[in-house]
C-alpha cells in the first residue's frame, strides 16, 4: 500500500513539473514574441502584408524546423533573429539555450 501510494505521488508529481515547465515556456515564448527585437515580432509579424506567423504555425504550413532554420539564418527581409530572442531578459533568467528559447516561441505561437 505504501509503494503503491509512493508511486502515486511521485507520477503526480512529475506530472505538476512537466505542466509547471510547459506553462514556464510559453510565458517565455510569450515575452520573446513581445520584446524581441526591442519592438516585439509582431511588429513585422502581426500586420497583413507579412507572413502571419500564428496561423501558419497552427495549420502546419511552417513545420519548427523551417521556423528555427529562418530564426537562425534570416530570409529574405527577415533578419537573423537568434541574436535578439537570447537577449530577450526572461530568455536569459532561464538559462535557455538557442533551441529553448525558439521552441518556447514555436509553442506560444501555436497556441
Amino acid at each position: 500500500m505504501k509503494k503503491s501510494f509512493g508511486l502515486l505521488v511521485g507520477a503526480a508529481l512529475i506530472a505538476i513539473s512537466g505542466q509547471v515547465a510547459a506553462n514556464e515556456a510559453e510565458e517565455i515564448g510569450a515575452k520573446i514574441y513581445e520584446r524581441a527585437f526591442g519592438r516585439g515580432c509582431g511588429a513585422c509579424h502581426d500586420i497583413a502584408s507579412n507572413p502571419q506567423l500564428s496561423a501558419l504555425i497552427s495549420a502546419g504550413k511552417l513545420p519548427k524546423d523551417q521556423f528555427a532554420k529562418v530564426l537562425k539564418e534570416g530570409k529574405n527581409g527577415m533578419p537573423k533573429a537568434v541574436a535578439a530572442i537570447m537577449e530577450v531578459g526572461p530568455v536569459k533568467k532561464a538559462g535557455y539555450t538557442e533551441d529553448q528559447a525558439i521552441d518556447a516561441v514555436y509553442e506560444y505561437l501555436k497556441k
